[in-house]
């Protein structure tokens, strides 16, 4: 996941390839509090991993249930052992719930109908989250609900419940809010259908027109799997038969998330097309976005945003469990087409929608997403101001949006979009960076996607193309000793990009020879060229060497490694094959390479090159404090004289000398600190940048 500041797309081509989802937030967090009510141990395969159901699951045991492992793990099941519908008398806890409504709602009306003492806390946009009509929803039960701060919202204190006035009258709630008050009323109402000696059928109409029914399906597809079978009469009353017991299912799987699904349609319908030469081979000749893990099968409403997709003009095939996107053909689905919808059945898919009609060929019209205004932030406001930025023309109203994409792609504008803590703000607008004036897209606060999709942006460049010469490169070029490890190490960790350290990649190819059994000369050269082209190496921001899955940061610093080094750079098969690698770190979204001929030699177009130096008596002083923390012993004259020795040979080599690139900017570290001279090589970044500063 992207923890950075802002994250900056570059302009994208295409888009090709396979992607597997995350589970559903809707269903996980709903699969967690059923499981948690039921009596026994409920198993739950693919859960998914993100802010709202760590949060979920914080609370879960606070509560008392047994959970395991610890933390939710890629392939591995979690096992959610209930309370039985039943809390000890003297059940108390404060319960942070962050940002989640799918899990303040449904544990309010829980805890309110169990009892104890609680208190509902989260993040100051959840205090702006209505759950008044909840709230009086619960009281007509004879819950004790309190309010902490404003009426209608949370924070919420909850005590023991009377249900002495609890008759036969049904328990309305309003409907045209948001859906997760009735969904929290189905999950917590079961609880006094069983109450010993009070067995009754319990009713819930619902006041008003019902938004986001799909969501109220998932509901009542996942109560029938742990035993409460609701009846459902025409979406306006919903009646808990008397006797309703939860039961575990013993097992259950967690579909994949069709909103987050939503996203590589869009990606489809936009960016994919006619295959070039390169993929010949692909027998329909055209390229695709397939999608694994949600299908035509799908319990979730928001499988309907295919429908919208393919009345934009995208070609969707589809089977149990996958989906497989294509644009349509010039004149029949490209450019898109403009559409007129009614969005209430999927009001969140139906944000991506509002990003496609940049894409289209007209006006695009949004209704029936009043429930937008309510959620993690106002949906439609934001998106009006933020598409506005990229150059549309937006109307907005209460309930509906309209947008009316850049007249021209000279209209088209470089945009810096704000994401108001909003994940799916961030997912939407990435898909803008495919935008036809080439422009990049500046996504602030990426790892706001960690509440449904931690892993987004890491799935999207999977499957995205664009030219080399896009892919934005900062090369850090210097002597021995200045610093530039350090500090391409820490732009790279500001920036979210890729980290090259190229001096490090003679050791590596000779400890993985070495390791293979080869001699270092010419007899295994081709070989060793070969096994360079191919070696799984990366570097991170703690500057640590990985091979494979292996940290070989200390291995490839002994004596023997650089007397290897040297052997292995003599051949010239060998250094042709890393100019090849060192080529192949240039990927989405950029890369900062760090050594001595970055900018001259291996990346000659980087838009910004910085040379860094120092003095080199500060830089043997630096050398020394390094060696002597280490406990190695060290003489500073002997550094002195070393350093400078090393920086005659470099320069007087016959390739590729040490010298700054023409168009470098020089950078002397000697009085300063890593702070400063990283501060200083980012603020040359961002003058570069059409975006301003962040």
């Amino acid at each position: 996941m992207f923890t950075t500041e802002f994250l900056d797309l570059p302009a994208l081509d295409t888009a090709h390839g396979t992607v597997s989802l995350p589970g559903s937030k809707s269903i996980s967090n709903r699969v967690l509090l059923l499981a948690a009510l039921s009596q026994g141990t409920t198993v739950i395969h693919d859960l998914l991993d993100s802010d709202d159901t760590r949060v979920m699951l914080a609370a879960l045991r606070q509560l008392g249930c047994r959970i395991a492992p610890d933390a939710v793990a890629p392939g591995q099941a979690i096992e959610v052992t209930g309370i039985g519908g039943q809390l000890p008398a003297d059940a108390a806890a404060t319960l942070f719930l962050g940002n989640a409504g799918t899990a303040m709602r449904p544990l309010t009306a829980a805890l309110a109908v169990l009892g104890g003492s609680f208190e509902m806390t989260g993040v100051p946009r959840m205090y702006e989250r209505p759950i008044g009509d909840l709230v009086d929803a619960l009281r007509q039960l004879g819950c004790r609900i309190a309010y902490l701060g404003n009426e209608g919202f949370p924070p919420l204190k909850i005590g023991r419940p009377d249900f002495s006035r609890f008759g036969q009258a049904p328990i309305q709630v309003r409907g045209d809010v948001s859906s997760q008050f009735l969904t929290s009323l189905l999950m917590a109402l079961p609880l006094q259908a069983n109450v010993p000696g009070a067995q009754r059928d319990i009713v819930i109409e619902v006041v008003g027109e019902l938004i986001s029914r799909p969501y109220i399906h998932i509901t009542l597809e996942l109560l029938a799997r742990f035993g409460i079978a609701v009846k459902n009469e025409n979406w306006q009353r919903f009646v808990i038969p008397a006797g309703s017991r939860y039961r575990s299912p013993g097992e259950i799987h967690v579909e994949a998330d069709a909103s987050s699904a939503s996203y590589f349609i869009a990606l489809g319908a936009i960016a994919t097309g006619m295959a070039d030469a390169a993929d010949a081979d692909n027998a329909t000749g055209r390229k695709s976005i397939r999608i694994l893990g949600v299908g035509r099968d799908s319990i979730q409403g928001d499988i309907r945003f295919v429908e919208a997709a393919r009345a934009m003009g995208a070609q969707v095939e589809s089977g149990p469990n996958w989906l497989q996107v294509t644009r349509g053909e010039p004149g029949q689905g490209w450019p898109l087409k403009a559409i007129d919808l009614d969005c209430n059945h999927i009001p969140d898919a139906a944000m991506t929608l509002a990003v496609m009609a940049l894409y289209a060929d007209g006006t695009t019209t949004l209704r029936n997403i009043a429930s937008w205004r309510v959620k993690e932030t106002d949906r439609i406001a934001a998106m009006a101001i933020e598409l506005r930025k990229l150059g549309a023309t937006v109307e907005e109203g209460p309930d509906y949006i309209r947008i009316t994409p850049p007249a021209s792609r000279a209209d088209w504008k470089a945009a810096s979009i704000h994401t108001y803590d909003d994940h799916r703000v961030a997912m939407c607008f990435s898909l803008a960076a495919f935008n036809p004036a080439k422009l990049p897209v500046r996504i602030e606060d990426p790892k706001c996607v960690a509440k449904t999709f931690p892993d987004y942006f890491e799935a999207l460049f999977s499957v995205c193309q664009t030219e080399r010469e896009r892919i934005p490169v900062i090369c850090i070029d210097g002597p021995t000793a200045s610093g530039k490890g350090t500090i391409a190490a820490e732009v790279a960790r500001a920036l979210g990009y890729q980290l090259l350290d190229s001096g490090a990649l003679y050791r590596i190819t000779g400890l993985a020879a070495s390791r293979a059994g080869l001699a270092l000369d010419e007899s295994n050269e081709e070989t060793i060229a070969e096994m360079a082209l191919d070696m799984p190496v990366r570097f991170d921001a703690q500057q640590r060497v990985w091979l494979g899955d292996e940290d070989i940061s200390l291995a490839i610093r002994s004596e023997q490694a650089g007397m290897n080094a040297s052997r292995v750079s003599a051949l010239p098969a060998v250094r042709s094959a890393l100019v090849d690698l060192q080529l192949a770190f240039q990927t989405l979204p950029g890369l900062v390479a760090d050594g001595r001929d970055m900018g001259t030699v291996i990346f000659p177009h980087a838009p910004l090159k910085v040379y860094l130096s120092a003095s080199a008596q500060c830089r043997a002083e630096r050398r020394y404090k390094q060696l002597i923390s280490k406990g190695i012993s060290a003489n500073i004259s002997t550094l002195l004289a070393d350093l400078e020795a090393r920086d005659a040979r470099d320069m007087q080599r016959a390739t590729a000398p040490l010298k700054p690139a023409e168009d470098a900017l020089l950078l002397d570290s000697s009085e300063l600190t890593i702070e400063q001279v990283v501060a200083q090589v980012l603020s040359w970044w961002q003058e570069r940048q059409p975006f301003g500063r962040a």
